[in-house]
This record gives C-alpha cells, sequence and structure tokens, in this order.
C-alpha cells in the first residue's frame, strides 16, 4: 500500500483546527529560530577555535597584553622570528580595531607589507571583487572581508571611516580563513602612520612553520629568544590564541547550548500537547476508521505523522529564517581584533530538520500507541 496516498489526510487533519495548529507552528518556529541560532554560534566557535593537523600557524604577541592598542612589539623582530629552526615565514601585522570589546560590528584593520602578504597567501584568498593591482599601487586602499564588505554594503572605488582611519576600498576578498572574512587588509606603514606615527612597531606576527608537530617546540624557542628583551613575547597555535582571546565568547556560547536544549524541550511539548488534543477530539473518528478496516498500526501511523508534518512546518520556517538572518546578516562576534564568525549554512538548516521530524515522531509515538489499542466499543463509549 503506497503510504502517500495518506498524505492529504494528514494535512487535512492538521488543518481542521486551524487556530491551535498555527499556534502549535507558531511556537515551534520560534523554538526551531533560537536553537537554530544557538547551533550557527556553536558551529561558529568550534571552526574558529578547534586546531586541525593542517594548522601551521603561530601567532607571536606581547606577554600579558590582550587588546591590539596595547600589544606592542618592535618590527625588527621579524629577522629573530624567521633565523628560528622550523620557521618557514614571519608576518609582522599592526592592528587597529573600532572596538576591542566583545561586538556584533567591529571594523579590524590589520596592516600587512602587500608584497609578502600576497605572496604567502595569493592561493588562499580569492579576490571576487575590485583587483589586487589597485590595492597594492593605492597607499591607502584596503582589501575587505566579503562578510565586512556586505556588513557594511561597501563596494570597490568606495571609501569609508572606522577606528580613525579612512581607507579606499580597492577589492573584496574571499578566504579559507574565517579570520579573513571580517577584517580590512591595507599597508602596513599606512596603519603605523594613523596610530599615532607608530612605524617599527607591530601589534603581532603571523608566523608559519614547516609541520604542525612542530608548533609547540617552535612556539618556546620564540619566547625563551625574547624572555630576557625589553618586549618579550608570548606565542600560541592561532586556534589557541583565538580561543584565548574569546574565552568570554566561548563560555556563553556554552550557556547558550542550554538553552538549546530548553528550546528542544520546548518544541516536543508543544507538538505532543497538540497532538494529544486532536487524538482526544477524534475518538469516535478512530473508531469509524477501525469499524471501515483500518488496522491498528495505520492509525497509530496517521498520528504520527501529523505530529510530523507539524513539527516540519513550524521547525522548518524557524530554521530556515535563522540561516536567513545568520547568513544575510553577516554576523561575526569580535573581540579584541579576532572574530567569531556565526556559520549558517545548508547542512544546518537540513540537521535542524532532521530533529525536528525526530521530535515529531517522539511526542506522536504515546498517544498513537494508545489510539491504536483502544477497543471500537471503548471508543464509541467515550466519544
Amino acid at each position: 500500500m503506497n503510504p502517500l496516498r495518506w498524505v492529504p489526510y494528514v494535512f487535512k487533519q492538521v488543518a481542521r483546527h486551524r487556530i491551535r495548529s498555527l499556534l502549535t507552528i507558531a511556537g515551534i518556529g520560534i523554538a526551531m529560530f533560537l536553537f537554530t541560532a544557538v547551533q550557527a554560534m556553536n558551529k561558529g566557535v568550534t571552526a574558529a577555535t578547534t586546531a586541525t593537523a593542517n594548522d601551521t600557524t603561530l601567532v607571536v604577541y606581547r606577554e600579558d597584553r590582550y587588546c591590539p592598542a596595547t600589544s606592542l612589539l618592535p618590527q625588527d623582530y621579524q629577522s629573530r622570528i624567521e633565523s628560528v629552526d622550523g620557521v618557514v615565514s614571519a608576518t609582522p601585522m599592526k592592528i587597529v580595531v573600532s572596538n576591542c570589546r566583545t561586538s556584533l560590528d567591529v571594523v579590524t584593520f590589520r596592516g600587512v607589507p602587500k608584497d609578502e602578504f600576497l605572496t604567502e597567501r595569493g592561493d588562499s584568498i580569492r579576490i571576487i571583487a575590485g583587483s589586487a593591482e589597485d590595492w597594492k599601487r593605492r597607499t591607502d586602499a584596503a582589501l575587505l572581508g566579503e562578510t565586512l564588505a556586505n556588513r557594511r554594503g561597501l563596494r570597490p572605488g568606495m571609501t569609508f571611516d572606522a577606528a580613525g582611519i579612512t581607507a579606499y576600498v580597492a577589492g573584496v576578498l574571499r578566504s579559507d580563513d574565517l579570520q579573513d572574512q571580517n577584517v580590512a587588509y591595507t599597508a602596513l606603514e599606512f596603519v603605523q602612520l594613523a596610530g599615532r606615527d607608530q612605524l617599527g612597531i607591530v601589534t603581532q606576527f603571523n608566523v608559519k612553520v614547516q609541520d604542525a608537530s612542530m608548533l609547540a617546540r617552535v612556539a618556546g624557542d620564540i619566547d625563551e629568544t625574547f624572555r630576557t628583551a625589553q618586549e618579550p613575547t608570548a606565542t600560541f597555535d592561532e586556534k589557541a590564541f583565538i580561543g584565548r582571546i574569546a574565552e568570554d565568547i566561548v563560555e556563553l556560547v556554552g550557556f547558550a547550548r542550554w538553552l538549546g536544549l530548553g528550546c528542544l524541550a520546548a518544541v516536543l511539548a508543544l507538538v505532543a500537547n497538540s497532538i494529544i488534543l486532536g487524538v482526544q477530539s477524534r475518538v469516535a473518528e478512530h473508531a469509524v476508521l477501525q469499524t471501515l478496516g483500518y488496522s491498528g498500526r495505520l492509525v497509530a501511523g496517521l498520528i504520527v505523522s501529523e505530529g510530523v508534518v507539524l513539527a516540519l512546518l513550524g521547525g522548518g520556517v524557524g530554521a530556515a529564517a535563522a540561516v536567513a538572518v545568520a547568513r544575510y546578516g553577516n554576523f561575526a562576534l569580535s573581540v579584541e581584533g579576532t572574530s567569531i564568525p556565526i556559520v549558517a549554512d545548508a547542512a544546518l538548516l537540513a540537521w535542524g530538520l532532521g530533529i525536528c521530524g525526530l521530535i515529531g515522531v517522539l511526542a506522536g509515538l504515546v498517544p498513537a500507541w494508545q489510539a491504536s489499542r483502544r477497543e471500537i466499543t471503548e471508543c464509541f463509549r467515550a466519544a
């Protein structure tokens, strides 16, 4: 027997009590919106702070400093860092942020040596608007990450002001590195001069090592090199560095997971309540169906299907809305010059729908089991 033939009947049952169904769907939608938003933040935190076997980048920072404005290192540290065994390259970077505190709308300027940057990162970034040649030609030019450009509505040829810096948009880049998506890359000297004439002073060095297995050893060697210097260093692998700076965000998202679980419990309660009320109001109808030859298993299947439809309708709307807001809002949690992206994609939407379908099945099991075991005569007496 083709189960699709019962689909119109299931939708008809959902539509019979429009107000109740709409309220249930709305409640499920709100709960799934919150749950999906929490999962998007959690996915971003995981991507930004979880190290992989392919990570070969270290961040050299000023010891006991946090906000980029307080991390001041001599640029001539570069040659000494590159002399450490296992180091492939060291890129000096001057960082200026519009807001050092946690925020959803921060502009982060990263001043870098342009030629070195393009040579080192040319394979991992793609210019999707404007040109790298225009960026190299102009001193005040900036390459914007795609997320930052979309959030601020910036396009090549425009100028913008942030953190006391006025920059010309030479291009927009897309990168495999999530940190690149929310920053503006400019010439190192341009940012240094904008920061109270700090030529020769940088915020950090991004160091490439030969192999991921060498990260800990090279980090220790770098810090030992500058242990007695006037400006000592603290070196971390890139993911650990982000996790250290964004510790409050990580803890907040960890707490928000409990909110997500609460949302799922609310969805289960809403669907179960709607199905129980529906089953109680259709006791006589189920007796008629059994009289006409419908088996108890088929009646139970129709009830469970009703729960799945309610959960998918409400959950689909809520999850899709959360994914759309996260993707097209171009949000990222930024703190002290680092970004924690809010990652929402089709996979997250599909996962949310799968969760909703499972909740629909679970919510309908008990009332379906009760209805399938009820005798016909008992149904008519109860009606």
